[in-house]
């Protein structure tokens, strides 16, 4: 079973940008698609980003398409979320998923799940 771990999560003022990193471990990252979702307080968990494979295909929520971007280093079994234009909507605890079967944006086509990293954007 592989092992996810996020990063790079914090406070930040509304307007400034975070970058998100979720490693994996074991040999066989790169054979599968990748997400990131978030849960707000009081909030079901929603979908982000996602990036397939080999990265060039991704896909993302309409709440952050143009100000968030989702990459891929499979040399380095990372998976990034470049988060630009944060507002205080976007505070969360964030999520990296292992795709496996299903829709890319529904939370139950992903079999394993990172502990979280929270997210605040301050206003």
């Amino acid at each position: 079973q592989v092992q996810l771990v996020e990063s790079g999560g914090g406070l930040v003022q509304a307007g400034g940008s975070l970058r998100l990193s979720c490693a994996a471990s074991g040999r066989t990252f790169s054979n599968y698609a990748m997400g990131w979702f978030r849960q707000a307080p009081g909030k079901e968990r929603e979908f982000v980003a996602a990036i397939s494979w080999s990265g060039s295909i991704t896909y993302y929520g309409d709440s952050v398409k143009g100000r968030f971007t989702i990459s891929r280093d499979n040399a380095k079994n990372t998976v990034y979320l470049q988060m630009n234009s944060l507002s205080s909507e976007d505070t969360a605890v964030y999520y990296c998923a292992r795709k496996g079967q299903g829709s890319w944006y529904e939370i139950g086509s992903y079999d394993s799940w990172g502990q979280g990293t929270q997210v605040t954007v301050s206003s």
